[in-house]
């Protein structure tokens, strides 16, 4: 280890022998501590502060933002403190800065994550480097590449991404718990993800925070994306809080959909509950997705897809329709296939006046395969295309024509048997709800069959 030269400022220092225009750089923006602790521990890390400046520097303050209440404590060089003022490096030199952190995991009331972070004051210029340390017994995942299977024995806590890199395959068992940290995906590409939860036993993606406080807080997380994705299954999940529930980016190269979901919710995104861009496709039977803060299905730029048996919705505080589609992204003289656009036994609601729309550019090259059959669908009025068959219209918020879900803020979208969706559906090869109920025949329109 290099010897570290540490020299305090004394009034006997010339005040020009300092830069008064540099900065400092640091061998990293935020020091990990990857250590999991299953009783009291205590460990320590480190990291260097370079001053790349032919003259001295001046560090005016060094101070731990979280004071006397952080678990963590600062050593420079034998000397322990929460500030540090008036520390000097020499023109191309730099020093070791010493974190230490100690921790009582077996205080499951504590945060996934803890973080603080240390400011550095130089010629008025603060400049921070982030603390963190894993709070309590579980998996991490810190910009890891993720494969085989995640087990449901521990939590698993996502801090900044978890890869499925190309060619690889991620299992996760039924009943894990995956929380996502602020900023953190999870990021399939060319991959292949499997999430493998049951009726009662489902895997729950959601943010770190654990506090009653943030159980409805949307955006916590950016969410799960699939880029290029080998063929990926999602059944029995329940994705809430994010940013995006799902994001599926371009087209899947061997003709299958990208993403196949079942029996899940997806609920209270800051923006989107599915997205799907630039040719992706998805397939999903049985999902409840509702509440999200622009659109609970967004496709742009072409695409397919295969809806059954689904309930589409915006509630909450979503601003846009339910269902947005477009042909194209922003150069609408660029416009892409659909090639599928199926939605079947579905139910299109929510508090706006129209909840579905499809703002599709037309040409003699371009695919635009919709049918829409059997679907409640809320609008300003009754659509004429050819490919809405045998649809239920809530034109104009008639309130004669609602829904008659049991409870919508509390996410119970049962409905009573003179609900308009009884026995509206058609024939069908989703024979269970996502209750796990058989469908009568005919079924009834959505993800819960009314029994």
């Amino acid at each position: 280890m290099a010897l570290v030269l540490l020299v305090i400022a004394s009034p006997g220092c010339r005040k020009d022998s300092f830069t008064t225009t540099g900065n400092l750089q640091f061998s990293l923006d935020t020091l990990v501590f990857d250590t999991v602790f299953t009783t009291i521990g205590s460990t320590t890390e480190q990291f260097k502060i370079y001053n790349t400046n032919n003259k001295n520097i001046l560090i005016e303050e060094v101070q731990l933002m979280g004071g006397e209440d952080s678990p963590f404590r600062l050593n420079f060089d034998g000397i322990s403190g929460i500030t540090h003022e008036d520390v000097s490096i020499v023109g191309n030199d730099s020093l070791y800065m010493f974190v230490e952190v100690t921790l009582d995991i077996n205080n499951q009331v504590s945060p996934m994550v803890i973080e603080d972070s240390i400011r550095f004051r130089t010629n008025g210029l603060d400049q921070y480097v982030n603390l963190a340390v894993w709070g309590q017994d579980a998996y991490f995942h810190y910009q890891d590449q993720a494969q085989g299977i995640w087990p449901s024995d521990k939590p698993h806590v996502i801090y900044g991404y978890s890869l499925v890199d190309s060619a690889q395959t991620l299992v996760i068992e039924a009943g894990t718990q995956v929380h996502l940290h602020k900023s953190s995906l999870l990021y399939i590409y060319k991959g292949s993800l499997q999430v493998n939860g049951f009726l009662d036993n489902e895997v729950v993606f959601q943010g770190d925070r654990l506090e009653t406080l943030y159980d409805n807080v949307p955006g916590q997380y950016y969410g799960i994306y699939f880029n290029q994705a080998e063929p990926s299954i999602i059944d029995y999940a329940i994705i809430k809080n994010g940013t995006s529930g799902l994001h599926v980016y371009s087209e899947q190269p061997t003709g299958d959909y990208a993403v196949t979901v079942k029996n899940s919710k997806i609920f209270n995104h800051s923006s989107y509950g599915i997205f799907l861009f630039d040719g992706a496709s998805m397939k999903g039977e049985n999902l409840l997705v509702s509440k999200n803060g622009y659109h609970s299905l967004l496709i742009l730029k072409g695409g397919r897809f295969n809806f059954n048996h689904c309930n589409i919705m915006g509630y909450g505080s979503a601003q846009s329709p339910a269902i947005g589609i477009r042909n194209y992204y922003d150069d609408p003289t660029i416009v892409s296939d659909i090639t599928e656009g199926v939605l079947y036994n579905s139910v299109v609601s929510g508090n706006l006046e129209t909840e579905i729309i499809l703002d599709t550019i037309q040409n003699p090259s371009v695919q635009l395969n919709f049918d829409i059959q059997h679907c409640f669908i809320q609008a300003e009025e009754q659509y004429q295309d050819s490919f809405y068959e045998n649809c239920i219209w809530r034109v104009a918020l008639d309130n004669a024509l609602l829904p008659g879900f049991n409870n919508i803020s509390e996410f119970d979208y049962g409905f009573s048997s003179a609900s308009v969706l009884q026995g509206a559906g058609f024939g069908t090869s989703v024979f269970t709800d996502i209750l796990g109920n058989f469908r009568n025949n005919p079924p009834d329109i959505g993800a819960i069959e009314q029994n």
